[in-house]
């Protein structure tokens, strides 16, 4: 059954909570693997290999770092509680065969906030064991933390065997859907901690041989090269080879990437780069509903009224390439009549958007008011409606 409305169209589909992969114009990469998608709109900008079951490096770092920022939401954790170095920690995770690290003192204490700090912007594995223990008393019971926020997150092909990414034969493994997906919740959920941590280009930790002060750059190559550009995390392993998940913002649009198995340091520059600016200058949004705007109307099955607003859960946009006019149909699917009951701002439709010469995007429409189960009296009315 298909009614029509003045511009919206009505339509009895099954609802879908993604929208389509977009066309996207020309790119092309090295890469193996690489992932993109606008977090305005959802829109899938590129995909190669983005579900494929990788080691992630130390870009598992960022998991790490939700699950402590998770703790710090929920005043769990203190960003001024201060870990001590165990000796047997600073032994298995110091010199040139540890990789990467914070140079952590043996018996040192040292704070969540710097410990953060040296996660997100040295790498330093030491900082991702010594903050482990901090918080869990043993590293395997705090992936098990690490575990239940990736399930939590729905990151399907993804699992932690330790804190740092560091290579343990397959089992901490993750796709580039998967560490988007993580990219994103981490800078949706904790808005604040994000800015507060993850652009920091470069920090000072630690002591040379000779007492001299250790600094260190932040490795994220986007930063310093591509405006707006604020985080995430590199990673490397000769397993792996070089990777990298960063977002940036410019004119309040938000892009998410992910590139993964290239093959050197300078590369993964150039492509991220490159990727980005393509990201940001190949598309541009369009602005559809503001948030709490009603769109349209759904029928109720066995509910206490017979029909509920449709409204704009968020403000809603769709990305299109840069060079597109703006012209678009509008749609509202939902599988139908929608059974009661349902609470206000529960997702039951979605916004169907068409813009020629690409596929559809669909974007969740939330109910406008709760809905309950329909009394004696109302499936009376109802069914006399019904005959009648």
């Amino acid at each position: 059954m298909i009614q029509w409305r003045p511009g919206v169209a009505l339509i009895g589909l099954a609802a879908m909570t993604l929208p389509a992969v977009a066309a996207a114009p020309t790119f092309e990469t090295p890469a193996p693997i690489a992932f993109m998608q606008d977090m305005n709109s959802g829109a899938i900008l590129y995909a190669k290999n983005a579900d494929q079951v990788i080691p992630p490096a130390s870009m598992a770092k960022m998991m790490t770092v939700y699950t402590a920022f998770d703790l710090i939401k929920k005043g769990e954790l203190k960003l001024d509680k201060r870990f001590t170095v165990q000796p047997a920690t600073w032994q298995k995770w110091h010199g040139p065969a540890a990789g990467s690290t914070m140079f952590l003192a043996v018996n040192e204490q040292v704070s969540v906030n710097d410990l953060l700090e040296g996660i997100i912007t040295l790498s330093g594995n030491d900082a991702c064991a010594v903050l482990a223990e901090g918080i869990s008393g043993t590293e395997p019971a705090f992936t098990d933390l690490m575990n239940r926020n990736a399930k939590k997150l729905g990151l399907t092909n993804s699992h932690f065997g330790n804190s740092m990414g560091w290579p343990d034969g397959g089992v901490t493994h993750v796709s580039a859907r998967d560490l988007a997906k993580l990219a994103e919740a981490t800078i949706r959920d904790f808005p604040d901690l994000y800015k507060r941590f993850y652009a920091r280009t470069n920090m000072t930790w630690g002591k040379t041989m000779a007492g001299h002060d250790i600094s260190q750059d932040n490795r994220n190559p986007l930063l310093g090269r591509v405006e707006g550009a604020d985080g995430l995390k590199t990673g490397h392993t000769e397993e792996a080879g070089f990777g990298f998940t960063g977002s940036a913002q410019q004119d309040g649009r938000r892009v998410v990437m992910v590139l993964t198995g290239l093959t050197s340091f300078n590369q993964r520059i150039s492509e991220s780069v490159s990727f980005m600016n393509w990201g940001m200058h190949a598309w541009r949004l369009v602005k559809v509903a503001p948030k709490g705007k009603q769109l349209g109307t759904a029928k109720v099955q066995l509910g206490n009224a017979a029909s509920v607003g449709l409204v704009a859960p968020q403000d809603l946009a769709v990305t299109v390439p840069a060079g597109l006019g703006s012209e678009m149909k509008l749609a509202i699917a939902y599988d139908g009549p929608i059974k009661a009951p349902f609470k206000a701002g529960q997702h039951i439709a979605d916004l169907v958007v068409r813009v020629p010469d690409m596929p559809e995007q669909r974007i969740p429409l939330a109910a406008a008011a709760d809905v309950g189960a329909a009394g004696f009296f109302d499936r009376v009315g109802a069914g006399f409606r019904h005959l009648f």
